[in-house]
This record gives C-alpha cells, sequence and structure tokens, in this order.
C-alpha cells in the first residue's frame, strides 16, 4: 500500500534577499522554506513515522531532481530520516499505471551531477539578477530587473527592432503571364499562370526590375512575341512526414494555428499531463511529460501507432518500421521522450464534452503529429514548363503539383478521429496548375492572355511572434523547455515588451534596459554566451564539470563590470540613451529644434524624474525653468502619481549618515519604498537605494514602514 503526497513544488529557495548566494564562502546558498511549504513537510514526516520507504518521483529533469534533493536535505534536517527508512529516486514520462509500475520496479539514488546543475543554474541567476537588477533601479529608474536568459531574449527582440528602423525599403517589379494553348493540338485548353524568371540570357534576381519604366519595357517585349514551350520536366517528389512534437515545436505551432501564447500551451498541456477521470476508468494522463526536447518516440508507443495507422487507412500507410528522428536541438538534453498521447487509441473525437474546446484542439494537435510522424511519405507529382520566345532571351516558368499518396496526409483528412483540424494537405490551386500543365509538350504555341506587372518593396525581417521567437531561442540553444513560456511572461510582466497584433513589440524601458546591458553586461545580452553557458550548465549534469569551478570564473569577470557600472554618473546614463535612442526620444517634439520652448534659453535634454520612477524630456535649465515636454513610457499619468505618492507618503528622517552627516529619508515611489542619502538638489540626482537592497540591514526602516 502506497501513500500518496503532493509537495506542490519546491518545499524551499533561495532567500529573495541580498547575500544568499555568498562568492566569498565557497558560494555557499541560503535557503528559505515558504510557510505553505511547512505544511506539506509535515504531512511528508508525519507519513513517514510508520512507513520503509520514502520514494521521491518529482518531474523526470533537473528541477524535478532539485525537488526531491530539497524534500531529502529538509527531512534530514528534521531527523525524519532514520536508518530504517530507504530513500529511492523513481522517474517516468507518463502518468499511466503501466509507466509508474515499471518505475517502481527501478528505482535509483538521487543524481547528485543534476543537482549540482540545478545549484550552479539557481546561483548563477541569483546573482545576475540580484547584481544587475539595483543597479537598473539606480541607473535606470522604471526600469526593474534583468536576467541570464530573459536578457538575451529581450536583445534579441531589440535587435530586430532595431534592424526594422534602419531598414531602407527598395521597389522592386515582378512580372507574370497568363498563358493558353493556341492551337488545337492541345486536347485541353486551360490558361495557367507564369512567371518571368530569365531575361537577355540571365536569371532574374529580386532586384533585377527596379521601376515601373523597366517593367513597361519588358511588356512591350512580351505583347511582340510569339511564345512556345521549351522545356517539359516531370518528376515525384515526396514529403516526409513531420517530426514528433517538442516543447518548443508545441508552443510554435500551438501559436500558429490556435493564437495561443507560449504560458497558455504550457497551462493547457500541464492539464493534459496530469489527466482526467474519464467514464468509469481512474483519472489517468493524456500525454506525455510536456517539457522535452527529445525527439524519440519510445518502440513500445511507435509500435501502437503502427498498428492504428493499419487499422484506420489501410498496411501501405504505415511506416516500414519505426521511424526515428535525430534531429538536434541545440544544447539539447533528450532526456525525455517527444510529446504524444499516452494511449494512441484515444482519438480526439471520443474527448468531445470531456475536455474543454482549447485543451482539445491541443491534444488533437498531439494526437495527430504522432500518428504523423510514424507514417509513409506522401508523394507528388510535380511538373515544370518552361516557355520562351523565339530567340529564348524571355523566359517564363509555371509548376503544377499533384497529389500521388497522401502517406502521413491522410490522418489531417480523417474527420472521424481528427474532426477539428485543418487538413495541411496541399492547397487546389496546385493541383489546378498540375492539370492545366500536364498535356503541354515542347514545341506547342502558346498565347499571352494577360500580363500583369506587379510593384513591390522589400521589407525588413518581421518582429517575433512568440511562436517566432520561441524558435530563434532554441535554434540558440538559449534556456530550456521549461524556461521558454516564463521568459515570455517576464519579458511581458516588467513591460518591456507588448504584445500587438500577435507580435512582440519592445517597449522603450525595454530597449533601454537591452542598451545598458549591451554597453556595460555584454555577456549578459551575448547570444553566444548565453547558449555556451547552457552548455555548461549541461557539462555539470554530466559530472564532467564542477559546479563552483563554473561559478568562480564567471564571477570573477562578472564582479567587474557590476564595480564599473556602480561607479557610472546618472548623466553618462541619460547621455548614452539621448546617443543612442535620441530618434526615437526627441521624436515627439512639435519641431525638430531642441531649444526649450518656454525660456528659450535652455536645451531640451532626456532627464530622470526625481522620484525615481523613470525618464522624461525636460530643460537644462532647471530650476530657473520648470518645462517638461513629457515621459517617455507612455505613461501620462506617471508624474501626477509620483505626486500623488509623496502627499500620501511624505518622506520619512530616518536619521543621518555617520560619514558624511547627510540625512537619510526613507521615500515611496512608484515602485516602492526606497532610501535616499541627501535633499532633492537641482539639476543632480541624491543616492537612492531600493527597499529591498538594505530592509535586511536596517530594523529601523523596516518599523518605519509598518508605520507609514
Amino acid at each position: 500500500m502506497y501513500e500518496v503526497l503532493a509537495s506542490y513544488g519546491h518545499v524551499r529557495d533561495l532567500a529573495r534577499r541580498s547575500g544568499s548566494v555568498r562568492p566569498d564562502d565557497d558560494f555557499s546558498i541560503v535557503w528559505e522554506v515558504p510557510s505553505n511549504a511547512w505544511t506539506h513537510l509535515k504531512s511528508i514526516r508525519v507519513a513517514l513515522s510508520c512507513a520503509e520507504y520514502l520514494i521521491l518521483a518529482s518531474d523526470p529533469d533537473r528541477e524535478g531532481e532539485a525537488i526531491a534533493w530539497h524534500i531529502t536535505e529538509m527531512l534530514k534536517q528534521q531527523d525524519a530520516l532514520n536508518e530504517n527508512i530507504t530513500v529511492a529516486r523513481v522517474v517516468f514520462h507518463e502518468i499511466t499505471e503501466s509507466s509508474i509500475k515499471r518505475a517502481l520496479q527501478n528505482p535509483r539514488d538521487l543524481d547528485s551531477n543534476l543537482v549540482n546543475a540545478y545549484l550552479a543554474r539557481r546561483a548563477l541567476d541569483y546573482l545576475i539578477g540580484f547584481s544587475i537588477s539595483p543597479l537598473l533601479w539606480r541607473k535606470l529608474p522604471g526600469c526593474q530587473s534583468a536576467g541570464r536568459v530573459q536578457s538575451a531574449a529581450l536583445a534579441l527582440i531589440c535587435d530586430r527592432e532595431m534592424e526594422i528602423e534602419q531598414f531602407n525599403p527598395q521597389e522592386y517589379w515582378t512580372i507574370g503571364v497568363e498563358f493558353c494553348g493556341a492551337y488545337s493540338d492541345l486536347k485541353e485548353k486551360s490558361n495557367f499562370l507564369s512567371c518571368l524568371t530569365k531575361l537577355n540570357s540571365k536569371k532574374l534576381e529580386q532586384l533585377s526590375i527596379i521601376s515601373q519604366a523597366e517593367a513597361e519595357a519588358i511588356r512591350k517585349r512580351i505583347d511582340a512575341s510569339l511564345f512556345e514551350v521549351i522545356d517539359v520536366k516531370k518528376s515525384k517528389v515526396q514529403r516526409n512526414p513531420p517530426m514528433p512534437y517538442i516543447t518548443s515545436t508545441l508552443q510554435q505551432d500551438s501559436a500558429n494555428k490556435f493564437h495561443f501564447t507560449a504560458a497558455y500551451t504550457m497551462k493547457l498541456a500541464q492539464q493534459l499531463y496530469e489527466g482526467i477521470k474519464l467514464s468509469d476508468e481512474e483519472a489517468t494522463g493524456l500525454i506525455t511529460y510536456m517539457r522535452t526536447d527529445g525527439m524519440h518516440v519510445s518502440n513500445e508507443a511507435a509500435e501502437d501507432i503502427n498498428v492504428l495507422v493499419k487499422e484506420r487507412y489501410g498496411e501501405k500507410f504505415a511506416s516500414k518500421g519505426v521511424r526515428t528522428f535525430f534531429k538536434k536541438v541545440k544544447n539539447s538534453q533528450e532526456a525525455h521522450e517527444a510529446i504524444r498521447p499516452t494511449n494512441i487509441r484515444r482519438l480526439p473525437s471520443t474527448l468531445v464534452g470531456v475536455l474543454d474546446a482549447d485543451c482539445l484542439k491541443l491534444y488533437t494537435l498531439i494526437w495527430t503529429r504522432s500518428m504523423a510522424c510514424q507514417m509513409e511519405a506522401a508523394s507528388f507529382d510535380l511538373i515544370q514548363v518552361d516557355i520562351g520566345n523565339k530567340d529564348g532571351d524571355v523566359i517564363f516558368h509555371s509548376a503544377g503539383l499533384k497529389i500521388g499518396f497522401l502517406g502521413y496526409q491522410a490522418v489531417y483528412k480523417d474527420k472521424e478521429a481528427a474532426f477539428d483540424m485543418s487538413n495541411e494537405t496541399e492547397p487546389d490551386a496546385n493541383e489546378a496548375a498540375f492539370l492545366a500543365l500536364h498535356e503541354l509538350k515542347v514545341k506547342d504555341k502558346l498565347s499571352v492572355v494577360k500580363v500583369d506587372l506587379n510593384q513591390h518593396y522589400t521589407k525588413p525581417f518581421s518582429r517575433y511572434s512568440e511562436g517566432a521567437l520561441v524558435k530563434k531561442l532554441e535554434e540558440l540553444g538559449i534556456g530550456r523547455p521549461s524556461t521558454y513560456a516564463s521568459i515570455m511572461k517576464v519579458l511581458q510582466d516588467r513591460k518591456y515588451v507588448t504584445t500587438r497584433n500577435r507580435v512582440l513589440h519592445p517597449e522603450f524601458r525595454g530597449r533601454m534596459v537591452a542598451e545598458f546591458l549591451s554597453q556595460h553586461f555584454s555577456e549578459v545580452a551575448d547570444y553566444g554566451f548565453t547558449a555556451d553557458m547552457e552548455n555548461e550548465l549541461d557539462n555539470v549534469s554530466a559530472g564532467s564539470t564542477d559546479w563552483k569551478g563554473l561559478l568562480k570564473d564567471y564571477w570573477s569577470r562578472f564582479s567587474s563590470c557590476c564595480a564599473l557600472a556602480s561607479n557610472l554618473h546618472i548623466r553618462q546614463v541619460e547621455k548614452m540613451l539621448e546617443e543612442k535612442f535620441g530618434h526615437i526620444i526627441f521624436s515627439t517634439l512639435p519641431s525638430d529644434s531642441r531649444v526649450c520652448p518656454s525660456c528659450e534659453e535652455g536645451t531640451l535634454r532626456l532627464k530622470v524624474s526625481r522620484f525615481g520612477s523613470g525618464y522624461f524630456i525636460g530643460c537644462d535649465q532647471h530650476p530657473n525653468c520648470k518645462y517638461i515636454a513629457g515621459s517617455l513610457f507612455n505613461e501620462e499619468d506617471e508624474a501626477a502619481d509620483s505626486d500623488k505618492l509623496e502627499a500620501s507618503f511624505p518622506p520619512r528622517l530616518l536619521g543621518c549618515s555617520p560619514n558624511s552627516n547627510q540625512k537619510i529619508y526613507l521615500k515611496k515611489g512608484p515602485y516602492g519604498h526606497y532610501v535616499q542619502l541627501g535633499e532633492d538638489i537641482p539639476g543632480s540626482t541624491p543616492k537612492r537605494s531600493s527597499i529591498t537592497e538594505v530592509q535586511h540591514h536596517f530594523y529601523m526602516i523596516t518599523r518605519a514602514i509598518m508605520c507609514f
């Protein structure tokens, strides 16, 4: 008899205060236990009082290993693990009876290398976050935090925005012609479209025709020419089945097909993994573990799929053997199977009314992909026709595709099983083109029905959607399956990025952070460094790299950057931002001139709010001139909010500095309490620190907050 208890995630975590990771003390770590975790630990401790085994069955990844380790360490501290209790670690990738039984038959010890990789990752992220974030509060007021992985993702988004801003569109033209058979020897006369591909015996590039005048001159040559078929090529092409889903590709597809965010996709996948109660059955998981970068499918599951494919579509649709996929995601661990249904015979149509609409959409996506990946390739008949004039210096190209064997695409047409899936077969337009071309022979005469001149402009790369950003992060080896959704959430919660029309737009504060990091913490913002660090953490997992050695090497460089950035004067930061983003900062001014419209003597420049809430455009003759052009964060009420805060929570005098005898005030801004050294002086910014940096050192400050 087993008693199953939940830990509800981590039972302890790094203390959320300065000094929780101590580089000077061999990277010792200070842990704290959340209040609700004590209740869960007590339940485990009570259950152990009459048990012989403690079986740790947390998720089969680095975080899961850490959860199991934390539970063990806490129980040891409470003397709850005596010599009569055997501790075992088991892992399974699907919540099904057979999988759990296999796991229980194959227990193992805690993997110390995985735990060390967790410790290294957690300490590294803490050191970066708790070192850079306070600098941001002081040097970039209104910007709240930076982190190892989120900063690389932010840099990608901001770099793309810069590319778009610097892009100069170029005009170009394409020419299409509608042809028709001119003579009666053609059995069927069907019009078809063709594109100009060669001119004057040269292959056309995108910018070969750059003006309407050039395009019109070519039209005249076309109108004056007679055309015939000069080449016909017929071939067969195959389209291989898609790979099974991993976390990133599931997020990408659900975003493209259903407009789900990464976080929402993972929420739905978690529900499918945890399972539901089906009729008289016990609750069972519907899919395998959803945080994975492995593309393999177990032989048992592949064989089950193979049998079902033969039953539903016929022998020839099933793969001749188990299909294996070898595309390796950069820095992937491949510790788990690809995402698939736990029971392939549980068709999506059988879950109508059982799952909610969005869960059903996601399950259908997973089910159809899992079936397709073990089926035969689809085959097509391809016909390509070249059409030229008498001199052979004006050549057009047409192509048509007709499906010969559905192969894996049969599953996308299976409305009985996957009723809600839009099919992914070739559109009818391709087949219509094939039918129009298939009777053509070399030397067949053709007549021009219509000439289309189409004007275009080159376009920059598109802004990233969530799915596209996940794909890019995956390609670069940045992040892990478990982190993609949280990266998106943090960037948007911090107001560094917003989603408009399903694409990610960097906000100005996000661009400020990205530029600051690029200038002063280049490693943190560098894609290559972040990917290499993931690789180093994998080496720790494999036992080939010492986790403390990894931290020492990085900290020696990073701490130097922190020291240099700390000495920056706020005006240096303002000047850097003006130089980089002046085209944005001053674009809202009523004229191109930066002369103050109020005093007509001063110059408008970027200035930090005296409340520490952000930046604004103001006159450099302050306090003699109090002109303010506006805030940079698209928050018109920010200054008004700061005034309200100052009125509601007036500065509280805490005492005087023993070094300078300057007064120390406790104040409250839009982002919480902070401490200020000295009075507000026009033209300069006094030293300030967030309360989270100092409150654990000063009991007086904590008492003062309680009195507010």
